[in-house]
């Protein structure tokens, strides 16, 4: 992953203070949709909100880019879970010290002498993914660091010879499967400690005087055949994977002047047509993204909200994208990371990012000693109170078709069957909602959270005596003035 700035966390666009957008109102407060937005047709997915609903049935005029993997399960799930753990988690303070600080093997193994998880129970992870409304799960087995969670039989550099002594995978593994959730893994094509990862613009020795004595010699294609040897490993002795998550390409990161020798890489350095290939054969079926440069299954924006779904930049067709996102600043473990979203933020960006048909791979970052902190345990609460009530309006949901449009600081979804509209109220407003196109279309509507009715009329509207607007083809929902204790209030719309 690229590193995540500590200082100055990514705020999604639509993560704009409410009180710029107040123009728009008028007294009482009420949202208004625009005229119906023309939006190019995507795919919608299966109300059911069991992850292994089999059929994706919809009634969606959306249509994804078709792809190798199978992302119908995907689809439905809508929320996941990252896991950036390794030895980075002892220093605590970023997943990429080690090059950030440029820090020597010598000093860096100090890491792994010490390395000790001894209150890791992937059980306990497992469950709280779960309770958090979360459907899967991605782990990463190797960072860049080049550390191995695993018990790889072609490095001495794993879990196995640290005082941790196990198969921190396979637990994960074991655990998250009992719980019922999808498995996927995460594996680095960077690797900081492989004696063959010829040294480039982003490697610890980079500024080393003897950088290039130290790299001239060092084979790209032995390294190759080392991440085939693991990724061998990885799909063939835990079972069925999922998604395979693969990080990352930068062939265009070249140095200059008297570092010009220092090369990116990309897919012909990570070989990756036989990569994929051996993935595929091993784990038919599986999910995999398209960090090697070679287009696979699964766009994957990182700390950043799009504000439309994500289209394949040639042919212009939708295809299946995955927000994926920190709790703070940081990947891994940060003791004292400051720059931790707001709960409003964190629900928002799910509801967002469905709304846009996406998925949501939440990140946290476990202690050295193998637990989620008070402040990750925290963050993952505000899923499970929320979502508790309201993972109706997120799972098997998309996008809402065309013709309806929401009003500001609202985000419709819609069931694949195309027989519910879910609002969701990012502010409340006082007394109405004024909803375009819905006239005559609705037979009944309610809060999601605790199933109270939603009472609405249709057509023209007065207030104070003042006629406004006439649209024949508008909906009213009437507000109560007390916003329910809910951070972002859903209203279930059951169509006609």
């Amino acid at each position: 992953m690229w590193p995540a700035s500590a200082a100055t966390p990514t705020i999604p666009p639509w993560a704009i203070p409410l009180s710029t957008l107040a123009a728009h109102c008028i007294r009482p407060r009420r949202f208004t949709t625009s005229p119906t937005a023309t939006i190019s047709p995507t795919c919608a997915s299966s109300a059911n909100s069991n992850q292994d609903a089999q059929e994706e049935s919809t009634m969606s005029s959306y249509v994804i880019r078709k792809t190798p993997g199978d992302t119908e399960w995907f689809r439905l799930s809508r929320f996941g879970m990252f896991i950036h753990w390794g030895l980075y988690a002892m220093p605590a303070r970023h997943e990429w010290i080690k090059t950030r600080e440029m820090i020597p093997e010598e000093k860096y193994d100090k890491y792994f002498k010490y390395f000790d998880p001894d209150l890791y129970d992937a059980r306990e992870w497992a469950r709280q993914a779960k309770a958090a409304g979360m459907k899967y799960a991605v782990l990463t087995t190797k960072h860049h660091e080049g550390f191995c969670m695993w018990d790889s039989k072609y490095t001495d550099y794993k879990c196995t010879n640290t005082p941790a002594g196990r198969d921190l995978v396979r637990e994960y593994v074991d655990a998250f499967r009992a719980e019922g959730l999808r498995v996927g893994f995460y594996y680095s094509l960077i690797d900081w400690h492989h004696p063959e990862f010829p040294i480039d613009m982003l490697h610890p020795r980079r500024e080393d005087p003897d950088a290039y004595e130290q790299s001239k010699d060092r084979d790209m294609h032995k390294y190759a055949q080392y991440m085939r040897d693991q990724v061998t490993e990885l799909l063939t002795e835990y079972g069925k994977i999922d998604v395979l998550w693969f990080d990352f390409s930068y062939s265009d990161n070249n140095g200059t002047g008297d570092r010009a020798w220092m090369k990116g890489k990309g897919k012909d350095d990570w070989e990756a047509e036989e990569l994929i290939a051996l993935a595929r054969k091993l784990q038919p079926g599986i999910i995999i993204d398209n960090r090697t440069e070679l287009e696979q299954d699964l766009w994957t924006p990182e700390q950043f909200q799009p504000t439309e779904w994500v289209r394949h930049k040639e042919t212009g067709e939708l295809v299946t994208w995955e927000a994926c996102q920190t709790f703070s600043g940081s990947w891994g473990y940060y003791r004292d990371e400051q720059t931790w979203k707001s709960p409003e933020m964190l629900i928002r960006m799910l509801v967002n990012t469905v709304s846009l048909g996406g998925n949501l791979l939440m990140n946290v970052g476990p202690t050295s000693r193998g637990y989620f902190d008070n402040r990750a345990q925290n963050a993952l609460k505000v899923y499970a109170d929320w979502m508790k009530y309201n993972s109706r309006s997120i799972y098997g949901c998309t996008m809402a078709e065309p013709e309806f449009k929401a009003p500001a600081d609202c985000r419709f979804t819609q069931s694949a069957d195309g027989k519910r509209l879910y609002l969701h109220l990012f502010a409340y407003p006082f007394a109405f909602i004024e909803l375009r196109g819905l006239a005559g279309k609705v037979d009944y509507a309610q809060f999601l959270h605790d199933g109270s009715e939603v009472l609405f009329s249709e057509g023209k509207m007065e207030h104070f005596g003042e006629a406004l607007p006439d649209y024949n083809d508008m909906l009213v929902l009437n507000i109560p003035p007390v916003k329910p204790d809910c951070l972002v209030p859903v209203i279930e719309l059951f169509l006609k």
